[in-house]
């Protein structure tokens, strides 16, 4: 991909429908073998872009989904102490003392690998690295991953630096439930992943749902696009658009109609509050927009 045109085309042909900007800023990334950092509201597309990627370069995936409590040892190494012990025992069983055999078992034998570290021994091609929802872990995991993405390198104390053959191509993605720190921002390239606008949702859908009838497609991404601007707890993302879409289709719709909506607003809001507000008089009025040529 030579160009940023050849990554949004490369990026369609795989079903993704990316903009200019989302573009540029991946074939950048790949240019400067810098990280990426993809933030926006959930459902927008961030995750993909990682599987897209790994599809479109003919590499592999990995992946790290962030969490509250996330340690080093989930992430990135971990000892594998019943192997230790068992080793240790050997060891002594032919005269070796304690002090000598527990020098002999901190290689990389030992080594139960996480993400992190997988991702930068892969001697044979670069994969995808992608860390999922980074804003869900703590700040302590952020600084963590400051060596990792300046240098591509992980510091195990008992074994020394250990450094990537082949940087991998690194997505990280976040929700904004929580601002993540400028030092980690510097290391990568930023872009804010928007909701799209009628036009572009609709040739996701389109793409995504092939089977779905184009006049259904076109009410679907119109009722969403209006219903984004009803004060909501969780306003529905691409995913969720997608969802319903894929359930009208396969309940054989053909058309928008308002028993229709109300039995299946569950496929597009994920809160109770949010389908009791809609159901009735919103969905009424959504619907006639969404109807309207």
């Amino acid at each position: 991909m030579q160009s940023v045109d050849a990554v949004e085309h490369a990026l369609e042909q795989h079903h993704y429908i990316s903009d200019h900007g989302l573009a540029t800023t991946i074939y950048l990334g790949l240019k400067l073998n810098k990280p990426l950092f993809l933030e926006g509201e959930a459902g927008v597309g961030k995750t993909e872009v990682a599987k897209v990627l790994t599809e479109i370069l003919g590499t592999h995936l990995i992946r790290l989904q962030c969490y509250e409590g996330l340690d080093i040892n989930a992430a990135v190494y971990e000892w594998n102490y019943t192997r230790q012990m068992l080793q240790i025992r050997m060891l002594e069983a032919t005269g070796t003392t304690r002090s000598e055999a527990q020098k002999e078992i901190f290689g990389s034998e030992f080594l139960i690998k996480r993400p992190l570290l997988q991702a930068i021994e892969d001697n044979l091609q670069a994969p995808v690295l992608l860390i999922d929802e980074i804003d869900r872990s703590d700040e302590e995991f952020e600084a963590y991953l400051l060596e990792l993405l300046s240098d591509w390198q992980i510091t195990i104390p008992e074994i020394g630096t250990v450094k990537a053959a082949h940087p991998p191509i690194t997505v990280i993605t976040s929700n904004r439930t929580r601002e993540v720190h400028d030092a980690l921002k510097r290391r990568c390239l930023y872009y804010w992943i928007d909701y799209p606008n009628f036009e572009k949702e609709y040739r996701i859908v389109l793409t995504k749902i092939p089977d779905a009838p184009e006049r259904l497609a076109q009410q679907v991404v119109k009722f969403v696009q209006e219903l984004r601007r009803v004060e909501l707890y969780k306003l529905p993302g691409v995913a969720e658009t997608l969802d319903w879409s894929a359930a009208l289709v396969a309940l054989d719709q053909k058309d928008l109609s308002e028993g229709v909506v109300n039995d299946t607003l569950g496929a597009l809001l994920k809160y109770q509050d949010d389908v009791a507000k809609v159901q009735g008089n919103i969905a009424r009025e959504l619907l006639e927009r969404a109807r309207r040529p």
